[in-house]
This record gives C-alpha cells, structure tokens and sequence, in this order.
C-alpha cells in the first residue's frame, strides 16, 4: 500500500518571489504592467520605490532566515500543521492538493515531519505504562495466506482480507477464501486491489463490457463478506467520474453489505480521490494516512504526527466522524545515503577502480568482474508502542472514532494492550 508524497512549496515561493524582485527592480519582463509603463516615464520616483523595496525585502529575508535558524518552542496540544482548506470542496470539483505531481497528474500533499507543533507531554517514558485509547470501530488488514497473524483476542471490530486482485484481461482473481477466518467473530471484509494506473483505466471505464464483468465478478466474490473494501491507488486524473460511478455501481449491488474504499492521505481538496465525493457513495472512508516519506523520498516519518493531525482534521471536515476510518502504520522504512546499483559506462568503470580500490578483480566466462567496499550510512524511521500510542491518543483527541492497521503481523507485540474497541 504505497502512498508517496513530496513537496516543493519553498521552491514555488522562491520562483514567485523571484518574479516580483526582478519586476520590482526594473529588470525587463516579458510584458510590461502599467507599473513598469510608469517606471519608464518617472525614473527618480521609480528609483526610489526600488531602493525602497529592496531594503524592505532584504530585512524581511533576514528576518525569516533568523526564524528558520531557530524553530519555534513546541506547543502541547493538537497539531497545528497546515491548515485545511475548504474552499472548492465539492463532491466532484477538483483543485490542486500540494505542490507536487504525480505521473498521473494527481497533486499528493507535503510533509510536515519538520514543524515540532505536537509534542505529548503527558505519555510516561515506560511502554508499559502507556495508557490505552478507544474507539468505536478498529480494523486491520490481513494478508491471504497470512491468517495465522489474526488473534481473535485483539481488540479488532473489522478484518478487510487482502486481497483479490484486477488482473491483466480485467477479470478478479486470487480471491482469499472467507472460511480461511471463520474463527473471526467480527466484520469481514473483502479487498480488491489493482495498482496498475493502465489497467485502472481499462477496467473501469463506464459502460465498457469489462467493467460490467468485473463488477459482476466483484458482487459474486463478497458473497460470503459482510463488506467490500475498494483499494484502487492509481486511478488515472482524467478517470475521476468513472472511479465514482463505478463506486455507484458496486454500491447499488451490495444491498445491505459494507462499502468502504481506501484512499490516500489528504490536507486538503483535489485529485482524484475526492473525499466529499467518494463519502457520499461509501460507508466507510479508508484513509491511508503512511507512506509521507517513501522509497524515492528523502528519509523522514512513514507518518509523522503533525502531518497525521492535518490529514486527520481534514477527514473529519469532508469525511465526517461516522464514516472516517483514520489507517495507522505498524511497518519503517529505512534509507542509505548511498546507491551502488546502477548502470555503468566504461570510462566509469575504470573511474571506480581507481577511486575505490578495486579488489579481486578476475573473470567469469570471459566477462570481468571486480570487488570493492564503501561506507554507507542507513537511516530508519519505524513505529513502536510509544509512537502508535502517542498517535491514536492525538486522533482520539481530534474526535476522530475510527482507526484501521496495517497490517497484522507487522505490529510490535505490546500495541494490543493500547487499544480497545468501545462497547
């Protein structure tokens, strides 16, 4: 379940700001404003503004980087990370979400691991002495074939059974078998997953014959389900209003059964995966609220708390308390500052033997073949019984009432004495 997300908010800035300082100091533009006009025609006034601007600009430059050089004390409370945005918020307009793009033309938010705002004063050092939360649903996600990490005493209202798949002639397959988790005395629910952007397209395009085949596979495969949980994460931009008909589509069939569709973490409106929209067909709203920092990312949280609160806050906005399932993390990441698989021309080759000192340099079936050792520092980022506490304790503070894992079998052993399900 891989959620990526970057961001370039300080880069835009600086472009934009760079614009208004070359306007302002009379550098040429591509057309001129009336401002300019009148720079031409008053060169002393114009002079004067400029000075004036560029003073004005330098003390502020100064004054923000003595900010950044000091970061502002950490407040106790709820996160005060970005700030949601509601405006253009409708069940199918779209505007940008963050400052970055994905091949797809989707906006994904940004991180906010560096803002120190939510800091728990309250949690005692000693995991065994963490308090418990309760909410009023809490889900996890289990991997076919994986059933033995399922205990039937964790406190778990909802398993979702992962995962039947979209293959490639758009036909389900790989269904788990419901009586693999009879034991489960909860919810259980079916997941269907397809991360192919291309095969998303072709698979749920309206009024195609591959979709009515598809939904009619998916109808007959819950079957033994209590629900439906949808996991399509990359829906291309251009296939918003399929997506949605077709989560019309599967919920006219299910009758009385539960829909829930995941999507990705979100500050604000935009993209594809329109919160307001997709709640108004769903009873339930996955949010993948992980993967802030990914693979190609630089190292940081796979979910830190200020960004968690933001994404959580906005939930509960265009979500709404009843239908909002907040997902948690159990697994890290880790990243090296180095990467030594690669392709490599001859001149580089040769430039690596000299540099490193290559070692054992012989051949294999007449291809040459060389050793050599470099330093690499590896950073990891995880989630422990402190760090999950400390996070549903925020959500739970938020009002948020609902909470999913993923996934069994990757939790530390001590978070099933922090969370309860409510009565």
């Amino acid at each position: 379940m891989n959620k990526e997300a970057a961001v370039r908010t300080h880069t835009k800035k600086s472009v934009n700001a760079g614009v208004f300082f070359s306007r302002t100091m009379g550098f040429p533009a591509e057309k001129p404003s009336p401002r300019d006009e009148f720079a031409v025609r008053k060169p002393v006034c114009a002079f004067t503004a400029r000075l004036f601007v560029f003073f004005c600009l330098s003390a502020a430059t100064f004054e923000i980087s003595a900010c950044k050089a000091a970061p502002p004390p950490a407040t106790v409370g709820e996160p005060q990370a970005a700030a949601v945005e509601t405006a253009g918020e409708t069940p199918t307009g779209e505007m940008p979400a963050a400052e970055t793009h994905t091949e797809d033309g989707e906006d994904e938010e940004g991180s906010q691991d560096e803002d120190p705002s939510y800091v728990p004063s309250d949690l005692p050092g000693d995991t065994d002495k963490l308090p418990s939360s309760s909410f009023e649903e809490v889900w996890a996600y289990l991997i076919d074939g994986h059933e033995k990490n399922l205990n039937t005493r964790y406190s778990v209202s909802d398993v979702v059974h992962f995962a039947a798949e979209v293959d490639s002639y758009g036909h389900l397959s790989g269904i788990p078998r419901r009586k693999a988790i009879t034991r489960f005395r909860g919810r259980a629910h079916l997941a269907v997953v397809c991360n192919s952007s291309g095969l998303t397209h072709f698979a749920i395009q309206g009024g195609s014959e591959a979709r009515k085949q598809l939904v009619s596979e998916i109808l007959a495969a819950v079957k033994d389900y209590d629900g439906l949980n949808i996991d399509l994460e990359n829906v291309p931009s251009r296939d918003a209003e399929h997506f949605l008909s077709f989560l019309s589509e599967l919920r006219a069939g299910l009758g009385d059964k539960i829909l829930s569709v995941c999507v990705p973490g979100r500050v604000r409106a935009g993209g594809v995966y329109n919160y307001a929209a997709v709640a108004a067909l769903a009873d339930r709203v996955f949010v993948m609220a992980y993967d802030e920092h990914w693979s190609g990312s630089p190292p940081g949280p796979v979910a830190s708390m200020n960004w968690c609160g933001a994404v959580a806050a906005y939930g509960l906005h265009a979500v709404g308390q009843e239908k909002l399932v907040m997902g948690i993390p159990f697994y890290g990441r880790s990243w090296g500052d180095k990467s030594t698989s690669r392709a490599l021309i001859h001149s580089t080759v040769e430039s690596h033997k000299q540099e490193y000192g290559a070692e054992n340099f012989r051949r294999v079936n007449g291809i040459p073949t060389f050793t050599y050792d470099v330093m690499v520092k590896v950073t990891v980022y995880y989630e422990d019984e402190y760090s999950l506490a400390t996070r549903m304790r925020m959500y739970r503070g938020q009002g948020v009432q609902k909470i999913g894992f993923w996934r069994l079998g990757q939790e530390p052993p001590g978070v099933w004495k922090l969370v309860k399900v409510e009565n």
